[in-house]
């Protein structure tokens, strides 16, 4: 019976991710230990491993689907003696078993009658570039989820004229951002450019649609690049958010006289070639000595209780591309500096190269983020 390959959880707070790329093709063989794909989470992007042995019977979810949540099926795997006739019939399951919805990604919830609509359409193959544009140019009805048809208002795009890859063929959000960038759709009429335009030329006081993306406030020009958030960057601000509004804030700061210091880091560093000790580590050895001294500060407010960790383990922040991720140092407070150092290094070259393990940046008590080295006193 084949064999439903879901998405895994990656990470304790993965709830979704994002499918980056295939390593395999329906038919390749594949072994336990052979790369699948890589998955793009809040955190990093790392490659999934596969654990039986088979042929890739299908794919579910196609390289590049966001909001790929956990458990859903993303493959279907053949077993020994099975071949393409095994799926007649078999549907994939969501991991618990029950039945999985489709894998693609969410968009707003349609018009009641536009959801009717949609049920009511004829299925039909996702449309490429050369199957000559939509059931639109035909005369019929261009099948677009609302978030779609509002982008493409605002960006005088021609619905008909951009392929749909959603599920049975419908226009999303994705579709109308590749016709943005690529050019295709571009409406070649002398109609105003956008709703406020078309407003003032009709004296119609209408308000006009929403914008592409949602924003607290609506850009103050129209010259300006739009960067679509990744994973990171939408956790990353959600969190921060979070902690600012609901964790009690206090800041206390302090000038201190590190000669000493710089001075016994120039002698350990002039001993040997085989290390380097920044000023970093000596911050992350402080600071896992002063909690082992004061447990009541390596601790965790939650709703009902304080919870006061039993370990030192010191998260250190690391700038990657697009966002920052936090590898943790288990029992800092146990560890010199020069295993401080060759931890944390390490650690930082395999966050920036996106092959962290999921335990390697979860799980820290107390997090330091130094920008001393460009001068900051205070962030």
């Amino acid at each position: 019976m084949p064999i439903t390959i879901t998405m895994p959880a990656l990470s304790p707070t993965m709830e979704e991710g994002t499918l980056a790329s295939w390593h395999v093709k329906p038919g390749d063989a594949v072994s336990s230990g052979d790369v699948l794909c890589e998955i793009e989470t809040d955190k990093a992007t790392m490659e999934v491993e596969a654990v039986d042995e088979g042929v890739i019977g299908k794919l579910l979810v196609e390289a590049g689907t966001e909001g790929v949540k956990v458990n859903a099926p993303i493959a279907v795997l053949l077993e020994e003696g099975e071949d393409q006739g095994a799926l007649d019939g078999f549907e994939a399951k969501a991991a618990g078993g029950s039945d999985a919805p489709a894998a693609a990604p969410e968009e707003p919830e349609s018009a009641p009658e536009e959801k009717e609509e949609t049920k009511s359409a004829p299925k039909s193959e996702p449309r490429s570039a050369s199957a000559g544009g939509s059931d639109a140019g035909k005369g019929g009805r261009v099948f677009a989820s609302p978030l779609a048809k509002r982008m493409a208002a605002q960006a005088d795009l021609d619905l008909s004229l951009v392929d749909g890859t959603g599920p049975k063929g419908r226009v999303v959000k994705r579709d109308v951002e590749a016709a943005i960038e690529s050019g295709t759709g571009k409406r070649q009429t002398d109609a105003p450019k956008s709703a406020a335009a078309a407003d003032a030329a009709t004296g119609s006081s209408a308000a006009a649609p929403a914008p592409a993306v949602a924003r607290d406030h609506p850009p103050v020009t129209d010259d300006y690049e739009e960067i679509k958030l990744n994973s990171m960057r939408k956790t990353i601000a959600r969190r921060l958010t979070e902690s600012k509004q609901t964790v009690p804030h206090f800041y206390l700061t302090i000038d201190i006289e590190l000669d000493a210091l710089l001075a016994l880091r120039k002698d350990l560093n002039a001993r040997s070639d085989s290390y380097r000790i920044s000023v970093n580590d000596f911050i992350v050895r402080a600071s896992a000595l002063a909690l082992r001294k004061h447990p009541e500060i390596n601790s965790q407010f939650t709703e009902n209780a304080i919870l006061q960790h039993r370990k030192v383990d010191v998260s250190v922040a690391v700038a990657i591309e697009g966002g920052l991720i936090t590898p943790v140092v288990r029992n800092t407070d146990q560890k010199g500096l020069q295993q401080i150092s060759a931890e944390t290094k390490d650690l930082a070259g395999r966050a920036r190269d996106g092959k962290l393990k999921p335990d390697e940046f979860a799980g820290g008590t107390f997090t330091i983020s130094n920008l001393g080295m460009f001068g900051i006193d205070q962030f």
